[in-house]
């Protein structure tokens, strides 16, 4: 016991979710937390967590949301009252949304304190309103006891305990609310006693087995993971994977598949769709759902319930069930998907050529190759020279930029870990989700490299997450930025056609001449700016640092 309950609270609230789970703590500065804040650093000196400290709250939970993505427990971010704990909305909702469990730790004022113009008090309980799967206003230490807190809210947030708000077997955030009286802290002893455990697995479900009569596809959206292609393999479906979905990969791969969902011969025959992950990246994909004459089968892991049109009916997992594939079903898909594959690797030397004892012929094989190696990068090269550079031991996160849409249409498939925020699909909290999952991916020595590909607007928008710790371990990560000058994924929007050209490119295309070179300078990274594939290639390849900003020149 310390001078300060506020302490004595923080500290067995912190031991307990050490006890359930918890690895990872993100933290950022402010008097009304600093007791959750030093509770924290002393578990880490003890070496039972890891803490992340980031000045800023949206950094904060953006980088939490980073790390529990790439562990899939939930990490914990400790902030202070007031507009500090409004700035952890943003990863709340892309959490909520995708499936991702996170908890959020908000200090408060006390009771007393509420309502009577107190600083930085505001009305805190439920503030996350419906994007959190459970929340509770804590009593004040001394007043009541936060105990059983931690072990009942990292339950919820893994899906393991459905609670008064929260959906059987779903992951997703929980906001804890702890007020406090002065004296804020007090000395914490040297040993704390915890011993770290597991958190505790969601709640399981029976699956859905479906027979094997309807013509079907599985259809495989952000975060679908490997089970999209393990249903596709186990029913002999064709298996259309948005390349963020972590599902492309195998022999049931359609590529192309946006031509072919509006084939007649093909989308057209569709009778029924299994959706695993959130599928965002095509209007094809949307408008098949809409179908009023296909059933949807929708596995979902986050999010609010759906129905997509009336015949949606929603599993926790799905199984093929017994009978024959229909043979020529899947044959027609994987003709047409073969006939579609894209290569854009560079063209092999003509050696034939170049071996020539023809002059004519040696020195045109020669510009050939020369024009090859000199060739301007554009975006369908720039996404396949990141997505050649990725391996499984690596991680790559996609931005919510016209890049992810490109890389969709033309990427083949590849088993390789990717992450990308689609369960809003906003451009907020890029580079920040990046370094958490690098940080958690490169953990106890693990090899490998994160990259992040990205337009130069969400680069800005995110541009505060480059400031890191001096003392802080370094992460292996490349942030590739495609940069066009602007928001040029508005060029393809309906704004396009409505909008005059001057105010198109005020309003959303939103011009800008920033140095990322500069940017790079100031916050300590290393920094290339790169403008052919062989270069790219290169870099991509050879890492020149723990933390490296490649700029890639575009055309509008």
């Amino acid at each position: 016991m310390t001078s300060s309950p506020a302490a004595d609270a923080a500290a067995s609230l912190l031991v307990e979710l050490v006890e359930n789970g918890i690895r990872d703590v993100v933290i950022s500065p402010g008097s009304r937390s600093q007791a959750l804040a030093l509770a924290a650093v002393h578990l880490a000196r003890q070496g039972v967590i890891r803490v992340h400290v980031r000045i800023d709250e949206r950094v904060a939970g953006f980088t939490a949301l980073g790390l529990a993505r790439e562990t899939r427990v939930p990490a914990a971010v400790i902030c202070t009252s007031g507009t500090a704990a409004a700035n952890l909305l943003p990863a709340t909702m892309e959490a909520f949304h995708a499936g991702i469990p996170l908890l959020l730790l908000t200090a408060d004022r006390p009771p007393e304190l509420r309502g009577v113009g107190a600083n930085q008090a505001t009305i805190q309980p439920g503030m996350f309103g419906a994007f959190v799967r459970w929340q509770r206003d804590a009593p004040v230490p001394g007043d009541g006891s936060w105990a059983g807190l931690g072990r009942e809210a990292v339950a919820v947030a893994m899906g393991a305990d459905a609670g008064a708000t929260a959906l059987p077997g779903i992951a997703g955030p929980v906001h804890l609310n702890l007020p406090t009286r002065e004296p804020l802290s007090g000395v914490l002893p040297a040993d704390l006693g915890v011993i770290a455990g597991d958190a505790p697995a969601p709640d399981a479900a029976d699956s859905l087995v479906l027979e094997r009569g309807p013509r079907t596809i599985v259809v495989a959206g952000a975060d679908a993971g490997a089970a999209a292609e393990e249903i596709a393999h186990a029913g002999s479906w064709p298996l259309v994977a948005e390349v963020v979905s972590g599902s492309r990969f195998g022999r049931h791969v359609v590529h192309g598949y946006r031509e072919h969902l509006r084939n007649g011969e093909l989308g057209g025959r569709i009778e029924r769709v299994i959706v695993l992950g959130h599928p965002t990246l095509s209007r094809e994909v949307t408008a098949l759902l809409r179908r009023d004459d296909v059933e949807v089968i929708a596995v979902r892991s986050g999010g609010e319930a759906l129905n997509l049109n009336g015949r949606t009916h929603a599993a926790a997992s799905v199984v093929a069930g017994p009978g024959t594939a229909d043979r020529d079903w899947l044959g027609a898909w994987m003709r047409a998907s073969a006939a579609s594959v894209i290569d854009l690797s560079e063209d092999a030397p003509d050696q034939d050529g170049l071996n020539s004892k023809d002059f004519a012929a040696r020195r045109d094989a020669v510009r050939a190759e020369l024009d090859a190696v000199r060739r301007p990068l554009d975006r369908e090269l720039l996404v396949d020279a990141v997505w050649r550079a990725t391996w499984p031991h690596d991680r790559l996160m996609f931005g919510s930029s016209r890049l992810v849409r490109v890389a969709d249409a033309v990427l083949g498939g590849k088993k390789v870990p990717v992450h990308a925020n689609r369960g809003l699909a906003g451009i907020d909290g890029t580079i920040a989700t990046a370094l958490g999952i690098a940080i958690a991916s490169q953990a106890d020595g693990a090899a490998g490299i994160t990259r992040v590909l990205l337009g130069d607007l969400a680069f800005l928008h995110d541009v505060g997450s480059l400031l890191l710790p001096p003392d802080e371990q370094e992460p292996r990560i490349q942030v590739i930025v495609g940069n066009d000058g602007g928001g040029t994924i508005f060029d393809s929007l309906e704004v396009a056609d409505s909008a005059p050209r001057e105010d198109l490119d005020r309003a959303f295309y939103t011009p800008h001449s920033v140095q990322l070179e500069q940017l790079a300078l100031a916050y300590g990274w290393d920094y290339q700016r790169i403008t052919t594939r062989t270069a790219l290639d290169q870099a991509l390849t050879s890492p020149v640092g723990g933390r490296q900003i490649i700029e890639v020149p575009l055309e509008r």
